[in-house]
């Protein structure tokens, strides 16, 4: 086991250095220090003043040095103050995950115990006219941007039925009834991928020998499938959950852009609308971290589902 993840932790360093060189590449190359000091200054900013940050910068420096720099930042996660806001990230990351984790949290637990809820019953009905109904549904909504469901979200059921308030984020249980619909579009985003994909893999756990000598035991079907099925189908549910763990935390950036939610997923649309870019470094450094720890977690948690499954 700790051989193993000595090998993955290496293995992730040229991943983010790979990152890291990326977003240099973004922002030091293809990015001119004239404009970025006329995106920190303002365009109505002075020769001398741009010059002068441009120098205090380090933007005058050869790029390797600026690169030796940007890296060292990175990896030892001294992010910079934000351009637009001048608050440093760290600051920002915490007020930010916290409303975050409002919307994502609830609406990715919601949104899989329908996935399940919703690919158990097709199975326990397969082939018959309400399976390839839910599954002609899951395929409709697979289909659809997740815009559409915003839009239809807060242009129909927010506005023009008025159950909802489209914009008022608040703190406390002020903010239960105005998080009902974003959480709700949270977890039906991603509700018809995931029942097609647990539809799946219950169909083939279900075709296994072992189901049918608990058929041979008396064992009713919905018992299989609760107490069988579901749980040697736990390395698709694993894969599912954990790849969706970096999303929990960075937040959704349409869903918090639209309804004006100050998290992680806000920050970075708004850093990305104003290239602002101590704080798109950030984000991307964070999110390729989160990402690379969630694959860690994913193989750990396959050996633990699973005793076949050995890390090695």
């Amino acid at each position: 086991m700790l051989n193993y993840l000595i090998r993955r932790l290496l293995y992730a360093v040229p991943i983010l250095l790979g990152v890291i060189f990326l977003t240099f590449v973004l922002f030091r190359v293809v990015n001119t220090p004239e404009h970025a000091a006329i995106n920190a200054l303002g365009p109505k900013s002075s020769v001398d003043a741009r010059n002068a940050w441009i120098v205090n910068n380090g933007r005058d420096l050869p790029l390797y040095k600026q690169f030796a720099t940007h890296t060292i930042q990175l990896a030892t996660f001294d992010f910079q103050p934000s351009i637009t806001t001048k608050r440093p990230m760290g600051e920002t990351f915490r007020e930010g995950v916290g409303p975050s984790l409002c919307v994502t949290l609830p609406g990715f637990i919601l949104g899989l115990c329908l996935a399940l809820v919703l690919s158990l019953y097709q199975v326990f009905v397969r082939n018959s006219a309400a399976d390839r109904t839910i599954t002609l549904i899951c395929v409709v909504m697979m289909s659809l941007p997740t815009m559409v469901y915003i839009i239809f979200g807060q242009a129909v059921v927010a506005l023009g039925l008025g159950w909802f308030p489209v914009s008022g984020f608040t703190k406390g249980l002020d903010a239960v009834r105005f998080l009902l619909l974003p959480v709700a579009i949270m977890a039906i985003i991603s509700l018809g991928y995931d029942a097609r994909m647990f539809r799946a893999v219950f169909l083939e756990e279900i075709a296994q020998d072992y189901v049918r000598t608990a058929h041979a035991k008396g064992l009713s079907a919905t018992r299989v499938l609760s107490r069988h099925v579901l749980k040697n189908g736990l390395i698709a549910l694993i894969t599912l959950t954990v790849g969706q763990l970096p999303k929990l935390i960075m937040g959704t950036l349409l869903i918090e852009s639209f309804f004006g939610i100050p998290g992680i997923g806000n920050v970075m649309v708004q850093g990305i609308q104003t290239s602002d870019e101590p704080v798109v470094l950030a984000c991307a450094y964070l999110g390729a971290l989160l990402y690379l720890a969630a694959l860690i977690l994913t193989d750990i948690l396959y050996a633990a589902a699973d005793p076949r499954i050995r890390l090695s």
